[in-house]
């Protein structure tokens, strides 16, 4: 059976590259046509109206899609979780010079940028962060990020950017920070243009980041997809592979970047990384998709306004987190 799944170009999206590249999707009898999009937004609008039957996803847009709150309705369910961890906060180098935090602790580095950033409000001229999507991990840690510096998040702007052109637009000054995934920070902090200031995980330690979602339309193709991208992620996530690994996703094809720049972003990695904190995991141990995760996800939206404080879309966890179709799939943790 030939199945359609679309990607953001990130590292994240490994499992599913893996999946295809190296035989575990053709061994449950399934042909993997992958197609890098460019933004999330598309990539959800292609997932929703059926141009593709599954995707690489940011966790909190695939609940957000299920639900109708971003996006045509859709049909989208997650059987399994990719990934935890991965993203960073990066700021210019002119910003991080002028915040000069004490330390490169979070809560440091929290209250330097809040120092600035109040300074520029006053002058008219707010700071601007990018982030990939309204319902991300992303915006919540910039969101998070902003709070550990006692700093309104009211302050600055936030604008959305596709990881892929984050550095980009950082380069060019149309903004002053972004928060994305590997291996985007890591691009920024080697050609210069950028400071990495703080992990995600420093903020959320192991918080929901990508997932598989999936149509329902699939039906008996779901289980064999479960158990090719599982098998997928627990190859990448042994480090004898990470050589390969590098290799695979530094290809034109997909990441198209100097393997040593995908290499610092990967666990075990070189990347300038000032601040302890968990590296993005792809193991079994976090594949399962546990229902805790979505009501956490459902939170930080409530927090960040998307719902309202008294919404009801918690009742609609079990039929989109589906915990049961990974069990049946038989993978295990």
């Amino acid at each position: 059976m030939r199945l359609q799944l679309g990607y953001i170009p990130l590292c994240d999206a490994a499992p599913l590259i893996a999946a295809h590249e190296l035989g575990f999707a053709r061994a449950e009898g399934l042909d993997l046509d992958l197609t890098a999009e460019p933004s999330w937004a598309t990539l959800r609008d292609r997932l929703a109206l059926g141009h593709l039957d599954g995707a690489h996803m940011l966790a909190p847009l695939a609940l957000a899609s299920r639900l109708g709150l971003s996006g045509p309705p859709s049909d989208l369910i997650v059987p399994m979780q990719l990934s935890v961890n991965g993203n960073a906060i990066t700021l210019s180098r002119s910003l991080w010079d002028a915040m000069a935090p004490e330390s490169g602790a979070p809560i440091a580095v929290a209250r330097a940028f809040a120092r600035i950033a109040e300074e520029r409000r006053a002058t008219g001229r707010p700071l601007t962060l990018g982030t990939v999507h309204p319902f991300s991990c992303h915006s919540y840690q910039v969101r998070l990020f902003a709070e550990a510096g006692d700093l309104d998040p009211a302050a600055f702007r936030t604008v959305v950017v596709p990881p892929q052109y984050c550095v980009e637009t950082l380069a060019r000054g149309l903004v002053d920070g972004f928060c994305a995934g590997a291996p985007w920070n890591d691009v920024a902090a080697a050609a210069g243009h950028g400071r990495i200031a703080v992990l995600g995980s420093a903020l959320t330690p192991d918080a929901p980041e990508k997932v598989l979602a999936v149509s329902e339309r699939l039906d008996g193709a779901i289980l064999p997809l479960i158990r090719a991208v599982a098998r997928a992620g627990r190859w990448c996530a042994d480090p004898e592979n990470r050589s390969e690994l590098i290799q695979r996703l530094a290809r034109r094809t997909y990441l198209d970047l100097d393997a040593e720049i995908v290499g610092r972003a990967l666990p075990g990695g070189l990347g300038e990384q000032p601040i302890a904190g968990a590296a993005l995991d792809f193991g079994g141990a976090i594949q399962e998709p546990r229902p805790v995760d979505a009501r956490w996800l459902l939170a930080q939206m409530r927090a960040a306004c998307q719902i309202p404080d008294r919404s009801t879309f918690d009742d609609a966890i079990p039929t989109i987190y589906r915990a049961d179709l990974y069990g049946a799939a038989g993978v295990g943790s």
